[in-house]
């Protein structure tokens, strides 16, 4: 049975699970749908009450009959990098690719619907407050002067996407800023704007949850946003990282949302405050965790792997630490 992981060819976070599914010898297809059609290829048939369907990845063909786990980690745009590349390409692209593979048994890391929903920021919060996690004060408005409003009983704030796109996403990604002293919020009448109390940090926590197993890690925040970028993601030299147990409640909060969600894996952020208080910021259902497990040594990318595999695979070894690991109870 194989490990079917949808991502670009340079992906770090992927190649640390990998290397786990490698070492114990369980078959692992990468493939990244920007090659469809080109170097990858996809094939299926419905008869007689059945489908068989195939996948080909540099010459290499696999069954979608023999696919144990799928991985959604940060796959590129179907039919991106083709020789007649176009909307209507892609659009037939994804239909034929992802349709076969929803006509499969295998498990999702995460399954397309799931993530498609867990994306929205207001649903994050809605369900994260539902949940029990505590959320800062905000807004998402295009009136002026419901902005004004808020500002009057929420001084302190900070202006952030809606969509909450990832820093390498070009063109997209914009950091999350304090609002100026004296701001008018004339503009919040040009698009969607989330305004959302600032937390005064006394540090960050990025909360990775593969399964039912959590891992924290916590960055000190020494920002005093002088610039008024307050978005840790911007920091590349954010850190260092250390592992860290997660309180009883956010665990118990965690699991609910994660559950609720359909969600198998969720990177989450929280802005720990003066009061040892964690406040949910968001949810990445594809979040990176790479730069977590080499900066704290918890062993993320095995319990991914394992995950896929669906099977443990026996104690950790020599660095594998599991401080700041917390199992969530089953549902």
């Amino acid at each position: 049975m194989t490990v079917l992981i949808l991502t670009s060819e340079q992906d770090v976070t992927a190649d640390l699970a990998v290397v786990e599914l490698n070492t114990r010898g369980i078959p692992v297809l990468r493939l990244d749908p920007a090659e469809l059609p080109g170097s990858v290829e996809v094939s299926g048939e419905f008869a007689h009450g059945t489908f068989h369907g195939h996948l080909s990845v540099a010459g290499r063909v696999v069954s979608m009959g023999g696919l144990r786990s799928i991985w959604v980690r940060r796959p590129g745009t179907p039919a991106a990098r083709a020789r007649a590349a176009s909307p209507w390409l892609t659009e037939e692209a994804s239909q034929a690719l992802y349709g076969m593979l929803r006509c499969t048994d295998a498990r999702w890391m995460n399954h397309p619907d799931a993530a498609r929903q867990a994306r929205h920021k207001p649903w994050q919060l809605w369900l994260a407050r539902t949940c029990g996690l505590p959320v800062p004060a905000t807004l998402i408005t295009t009136f002026p002067r419901v902005a004004r409003e808020f500002a009057e009983r929420y001084p302190d704030l900070v202006v952030k996407p809606v969509s909450g796109a990832h820093p390498g996403d070009d063109g997209l990604a914009v950091p999350t800023t304090r609002v100026r002293p004296g701001e008018d919020y004339r503009d919040v009448a040009h698009g969607p704007t989330l305004l959302q109390r600032r937390i005064r940090k006394a540090a960050d926590i990025r909360l990775t949850c593969v399964g039912d197993r959590m891992f924290a890690a916590r960055a000190a925040d020494d920002n005093d946003a002088g610039d008024g970028v307050v978005d840790v993601r911007f920091h590349r030299d954010a850190g260092p990282w250390r592992p860290v147990p997660v309180p009883r409640r956010i665990a118990d909060a965690v699991h609910a949302y994660l559950t609720r969600s359909g969600l198998a894996y969720g990177a989450f952020d929280f802005a720990e405050d003066a009061d040892g208080m964690w406040w949910f910021l968001e949810c990445n259902q594809s979040g990176q965790f790479g730069f977590v497990e080499i900066e704290t040594g918890q062993p993320i990318g095995r319990a991914v792997a394992e995950w896929l595999a669906g099977e443990p695979f026996g104690p950790p070894g020599p660095g594998d630490g599991e401080e700041g690991v917390s199992v969530c109870p089953a549902p």
